[in-house]
């Protein structure tokens, strides 16, 4: 598998939307998706969003979509700054 981790910082009031915004993004028909999380750190303005692939071709072929930029800037703007991304296999265990 293969996906990114971005870590974010939300602006205070967005929190409960940016969790609505991920979770409807995440039923979208996008080939080779698997899943997303979001990890709210306790009582802090930082969230770690985590997107999985089937592979990295899948991951890079959806990072080029402009259906991808229309999703990202949706969430973009419920966030403080832009989010620091790593990319990367994913191993289980």
């Amino acid at each position: 598998m293969y996906g990114t981790v971005a870590r974010t910082r939300i602006k205070g009031e967005n929190r409960a939307q940016l969790q609505q915004v991920i979770e409807r993004q995440a039923y979208e028909e996008v080939p080779g998706f698997v899943a997303s999380y979001t990890l709210f750190e306790n009582d802090s303005d930082v969230a770690w969003i985590f997107a999985v692939f089937t592979d990295r071709e899948s991951y890079e072929r959806n990072a080029d979509e402009p259906a991808q930029h229309e999703r990202y800037v949706e969430y973009r703007a419920l966030l403080e700054e832009d989010p620091d991304w790593h990319d990367g296999e994913i191993h289980k265990g």
